[in-house]
């Protein structure tokens, strides 16, 4: 007998080799014609990030570019982000789940009366937000999909944010984005999709149902299948069309289910060490999953 459940996700995705060419096109009936881009200078320096605001405003759109996300984002970015998304009429999030998670809270907070402090927790968050597209450029954090936004606080704790209110109203998966990713970025964060979707598929949280373990599978089909052959073949289109499918899928799933041990004991390494997010996510199945299997 299937348990009552909740699922709610991004309602409208689109994916495809060379979408992100149309960005102006596709996103300017959403996001109207002032968006602020949300992205890093690791991001800039590619030049995918000209290419984008180039589109934009080819298609009419005037575009205000906030460059400076860094890596588990302080409140500072996050306030400064609102602060310039005020005036404008959509915000687009464009890079790694850091620069998407921004992108979330300055779409919330530049439309909202409510603080950041007062939006922490689970169904805290108080709308209305501005329209906001989400364009990912890894293939790990599947944030385009996820209700959730987390914010470093003082030196190294962790806060989040956890709403319906922060889904995009559209996610832009463009797989040539990923093109240029270094190998052991994209083995890392390919990995860490993969314990997302593992987490999820074993949690035991009351909300695990069907349509997120059948995610959870099809997610870790893709990632095993193709996850090797784009380290090896960084150029090979069809790998590299699989990884951000199974990333965005396993999303889906740990966005219902969530995470568990993993996930949670990379926080104590992450803050106080600076270690990025996906070593510890690597390192912890061996661990966590002989430990969990009794249950």
């Amino acid at each position: 007998m299937v348990k009552p459940f909740t699922f709610n996700t991004t309602p409208s995705l689109r994916m495809g080799a060379g979408l992100a060419g149309q960005i102006g096109e596709i996103t300017r009936p959403i996001c109207g014609d002032r968006v602020l881009l949300v992205t890093d200078p690791g991001m800039m320096a590619t030049g995918l990030v000209q290419r984008a605001t180039d589109g934009l405003r080819a298609a009419g759109v005037a575009v205000t570019l906030f460059d400076q996300v860094q890596a588990d984002p302080p409140e500072s970015i996050v306030l400064q982000a609102a602060e310039q998304a005020r005036g404008a009429t959509g915000v687009i999030g464009f890079g790694g789940g850091s620069s998407l998670d921004v992108a979330k809270l300055a779409a919330l907070l530049a439309a909202s009366a409510q603080s950041l402090a007062q939006a922490y927790g689970i169904g805290n968050a108080q709308g209305p937000r501005l329209p906001l597209v989400l364009v990912p450029t890894t293939a790990g954090t599947g944030s385009e999909v996820t209700p959730i936004s987390i914010v470093t606080t003082g030196e190294s704790e962790k806060m989040g944010v956890v709403s319906p209110l922060l889904l995009p109203d559209l996610a832009l998966l463009d797989p040539e984005l990923t093109l240029g990713l270094p190998a052991h970025v994209t083995a890392a964060t390919g990995i860490d999709a993969m314990v997302h979707a593992i987490e999820a598929y074993a949690s035991v949280n009351a909300n695990n149902n069907p349509i997120s373990r059948a995610l959870a599978l099809e997610a870790l089909g893709l990632m095993g299948c193709m996850l090797l052959r784009a380290v090896q073949k960084p150029d090979d289109l069809e790998a590299r069309t699989g990884l951000p499918l199974g990333s965005m899928l396993a999303g889906q799933a740990f966005a219902h289910s969530p995470v568990a041990a993993v996930h949670s004991l990379a926080y104590p390494t992450r803050g106080p060490y600076k270690v990025p997010h996906w070593p510890p996510a690597a390192l912890g199945p061996p661990q966590c999953l002989p430990f969990n299997a009794s249950a």
